[in-house]
């Protein structure tokens, strides 16, 4: 009887070479069969997946468009208060200055 390097001999290294085959085939098979299976129901869950995120960016765009809408309104609002005070201090100087000392003012006394 023929051994192998192990101590085995080569009849029964041979019945576990084919024995180790079989089992990586099984395997191998359970695995495709396995994937084959699941295959659907990693579909659906892409599925659901994808339709939350385009109702999650339904809910946002309208939102969205809101608040471009509402930013533009408080530039234009802020770019009419500058121009009416820079028309303001220029038509009184005199005014402007005496409220901006006054202001200051009361703004220290406050923040004491």
């Amino acid at each position: 009887m023929e051994t192998t390097g192990f101590g085995i001999s080569s009849n029964a290294a041979g019945a576990v070479h084919k024995a180790s085959s079989s089992a990586h085939a099984a395997i191998a098979e359970a695995a495709d069969e396995a994937a084959r299976r699941a295959k659907p129901a990693i579909d659906r869950v892409a599925a659901v997946a994808h339709q939350a995120v385009d109702k999650a960016a339904g809910a946002a765009a309208p939102t969205a468009d809101w608040l471009a809408a509402r930013g533009e309104r408080l530039n234009a609002t802020r770019e009419k208060l500058v121009a009416d005070a820079s028309s303001y201090v220029s038509t009184n100087p005199l005014k402007a200055l005496a409220i901006a000392l006054a202001a200051g003012f009361l703004l220290s006394r406050i923040l004491r």
